[in-house]
């Protein structure tokens, strides 16, 4: 139906709305749990436990297609699990989903996350839930190792102000 979700990590996948709404996709990778953000944002599938964040965007951007706000949400939650800032935490994002690709304003916003709150979630998610049971650096540092090194994250020109 969609262009197919990827994996970014073992229990963490991407994709696009129409991704969400594909039952045999979804059960073909055990996705039980989905967070959707958009406009419109409702359970669609009753097997499903839903996280509905409602948010409107500019009527020019391709909200629905699993390539900027998604993948901005999955590389914040990467930059806060691992010690990745966001420029890694993105060029890993984009070894699992190729098409990933946030918008200026969103590449403003993990640059800003990174430099003014980063830390403070890194230390209340271990306050909170102590050691992390997963492997999310190594498996992040993983992908990381699949880039070829002439497009690795320091020699690639993101954009940015």
């Amino acid at each position: 139906m969609g262009n197919g979700i990827n994996k970014v990590l073992p229990d963490l996948y991407l994709g696009n709305i129409k991704d969400a709404r594909d039952k045999e996709q979804l059960a073909r990778n055990n996705i039980t749990h989905i967070l959707s953000i958009h406009d419109t944002a409702a359970p669609i599938l009753q097997e499903m436990t839903y996280l509905c964040i409602p948010a409107a965007d500019s009527p020019t951007q391709n909200l629905l297609a699993g390539v900027s706000r998604s993948v901005t949400l999955v590389v914040a939650y990467v930059m806060t699990v691992t010690t990745l800032g966001w420029q890694e935490a993105l060029a890993a994002v984009k070894v699992a989903r190729p098409c990933a690709s946030p918008n200026v304003g969103f590449q403003n916003q993990l640059q800003e996350f990174e430099t003014s709150q980063l830390q403070q979630f890194r230390e209340w998610l271990k306050e909170e839930y102590k050691e992390n049971p997963f492997n999310d650096e190594e498996d992040i540092r993983n992908l990381l190792t699949q880039i070829p090194s002439s497009s690795a994250p320091e020699d690639q020109d993101f954009e940015y102000n």
